[in-house]
């Protein structure tokens, strides 16, 4: 609600809850080393971005962070490249957050706050990628992903420690909200209000086709809209996938491995027997035993279980060893020493006496060597093969950490090497009306995007059962307008549509100065000089303004942000012409009585003010550490970024 209502999108406090409060430790290891913020004590250099309290945030943390958010924000919109990016603000969100990391923990030790090396320790050893097939923390696996993603323990511990104690200081900050009745009635009562208006609509396609451009008019149209006709950042990666099949023949089991197998799992294929048992649990002997002699003169197990209180439970093809773990060794020898149908018991168990009725025998009868072949084949080969594509990779990983090249990898270990086109971030080639992304290389395709030019191979996972691919960037074509005769007629086809659509925005700009005179909507369309559609209703409250998932119809939004009687216009989506919308009335409502209403206000407002609460104490810790910027660094960086000349 507050988001419309009082405009607070895109403060910084929304950076420090999605770093911070939502858990950066997560992405930590894709977070940077961090290895450009040092303690500092000859203030600026030109190299520093900023100091916070006397450490400096050198140009490479800041690209280093920028970089990082960038890959974040693709997972949401692929098609970002780092131009739009730092346009759109990424340089001064990622400088804040590194910031705020660094204040926070000056902040936290002026306090006296620390973070205990046992702390980091179990941060580091939760995370599920680091850990090893049984479960648990594999400092093998750390110190690769360490030397995949160039980072040093020491860095990233440090950088885990700030967000700790950022996280630690932010959260009991943004709950701290309680917000009274009477703050809430005022947005209740904007919930509750309804508006009712009209909407007309002037087509583009309405407007006269006009006479045919020249190449002058083309010229200077793609001059001014070469962004719409740029292509965006593609890369050509080389890459080279590994299959399960390329070690079949090595994983092959030989005939003594398989009787090896057959010899150490011997009994899962000796002959046994399995009994489903139908038992009741009693915790006196007394009561036990008059409930056995109960069931052995004929009453039925669960008929007499239910008439002592108690419920019978069946256990469904159990072994003896099985149930001896369960109920007691004494218990699994009467019972499997028993009949079908045969009642044994009260014997005792670690949970009290227990009564069984064996309902059924099952004898499974051995396998020979030969019978149990094909099953172990099977599991054999699977082994052997996951461990061998395990050597393969950490073999190839090893070359990548020693500084082999992509085609030494590939000539080392005879990988068939392939280079895709030049693709964008969503994996097709803009250039190629049929290109289409190819889910297979899906991460060699991202693995390509996180790189820069001179960086080591990767190693990624394609498909489901194990395979690899070896990927390197090769190449990094920049975002570039196509040339004009290469789009000749589609300039044209533009220029047309947005002469067509300048026009109509004339005509709507007419319709709303003559409705606010004072003349009426219908009227104003019927002046236009063009035949235009009619005018159509518009009515609904701010609660259900706010309600559509998929948000609310532009003319209706807007029309919550008029004054009464007044008429304003409104661009359609794709160009299409020009809505003009009239409020024609507002009906004001008392929230008292509408309970939910409140109270849903209220909960807003509290998630609202609880952010506002940690911009502000954000802010105050900035000021008590002291923070200056370094303005020329910043530019040099937004320079190096999106390739421009500072000069």
């Amino acid at each position: 609600m507050l988001g419309i209502i009082r405009k607070i999108t895109g403060s910084k406090i929304g950076l420090v809850i999605t770093f911070i409060v939502l858990g950066v430790i997560a992405i930590a290891f894709a977070a940077g080393d961090m290895m450009g913020i040092t303690p500092s004590s000859g203030g600026m250099t030109p190299t520093t971005v900023a100091t916070v309290g006397g450490t400096s945030i050198g140009e490479t943390a800041l690209r280093d962070g920028v970089q990082q958010d960038l890959q974040n924000y693709r997972q949401q919109q692929p098609s970002l490249d780092i131009v739009s990016f730092v346009e759109g603000g990424g340089i001064e969100g990622s400088l804040s957050r590194l910031i705020d990391g660094v204040a926070f923990q000056k902040f936290a030790e002026s306090q006296g706050m620390r973070v205990s090396k046992r702390l980091v320790d179990g941060q580091i050893a939760s995370i599920p990628s680091l850990q090893g097939p049984d479960g648990k923390f594999s400092p093998e696996i750390y110190k690769s992903v360490l030397a995949q993603q160039r980072l040093t323990d020491a860095a990233l511990r440090a950088d885990m420690t700030r967000e700790i104690v950022a996280r630690q200081l932010i959260v009991p900050t943004v709950g701290a909200s309680q917000i009274p009745m009477q703050v809430a009635l005022p947005y209740a009562a904007l919930l509750l209000e309804k508006r009712q208006g009209h909407v007309g609509f002037v087509p583009a396609a309405a407007m006269a086709a006009g006479k045919a451009p020249t190449d002058a008019e083309i010229a200077t149209f793609y001059s001014h809209e070469t962004a719409r006709y740029t292509v965006p950042e593609r890369r050509v990666i080389r890459y080279a996938v590994v299959m399960p099949d390329r070690v079949a023949d090595a994983a092959k089991p030989s005939d003594a491995e398989i009787a090896q197998a057959y010899s150490q799992q011997k009994d899962r294929f000796a002959a046994k027997e399995t009994r489903t048992l139908k038992q009741v649990i009693v915790a006196d002997r007394a009561a036990a035993d008059a409930l056995a002699k109960k069931v052995a003169s004929g009453t039925a197990i669960d008929a007499a279980a239910r008439a002592a209180g108690l419920e019978a439970s069946t256990i469904t093809d159990v072994e003896k060893q099985d149930y001896a773990k369960s109920a007691s060794a004494g218990a699994a020898d009467a019972a499997f020493a028993a009949a079908q149908g045969a009642v044994v018991g009260p014997v005792q168990t670690p949970l009290g006496f227990a009564i069984a009725r064996v309902e059924k025998i099952t004898s499974v009868p051995g396998k020979t060597l030969a019978e149990a072949r094909d099953t172990l084949v099977g599991e054999l080969t699977t082994t052997k093969s996951q461990e061998a594509m395990a050597d393969l990779r950490d073999s190839i990983d090893e070359a990548i950490v020693g500084g082999a090249t992509f085609a030494e990898i590939a000539a080392d270990k005879k990988l068939t090497g392939q280079t895709t086109p030049p693709l964008a971030v969503t994996g097709v080639d803009p250039l190629d009306p049929t290109s289409k992304p190819d889910p297979a290389l899906s991460q060699v395709v991202a693995a390509g995007f996180d790189a820069q030019e001179g960086d080591a191979p990767q190693i990624v996972a394609v498909g489901q059962d194990g395979g690899f691919a070896v990927a390197a960037l090769e190449k990094i074509v920049a975002a570039a307008p196509r040339p004009l005769a290469e789009i000749h007629d589609r300039v044209v086809a533009d220029f047309e549509a947005d002469r067509a659509r300048r026009a109509a925005r004339t005509i709507a700009t007419a319709i709303v100065a003559k409705i606010n005179k004072g003349e009426t909507l219908a009227k104003a369309l019927g002046e236009a000089g063009v035949k235009l559609p009619p005018a159509e209703p518009l009515g609904a409250t701010r609660a259900q303004l706010l309600q559509n998932r998929d948000g609310a119809p532009p003319p209706l939004a807007l029309m919550f942000a008029m004054a009464e009687h007044k008429a304003k216009q409104l661009e359609a989506p794709g160009g299409r012409g020009y809505f003009v919308v009239v409020l024609d009335k507002i009906e004001r409502a008392d929230p008292k009585g509408h309970d939910d209403v409140i109270n849903a206000a209220r909960a807003d407002l509290s998630r609202q003010v609880g952010a506002e609460y940690a911009e502000q104490f954000a802010e105050s810790v900035r000021r008590h550490v002291g923070v200056q910027r370094n303005a020329k660094a910043i530019a040099d960086v937004r320079a190096a970024l999106t390739g421009q000349d500072t000069q």
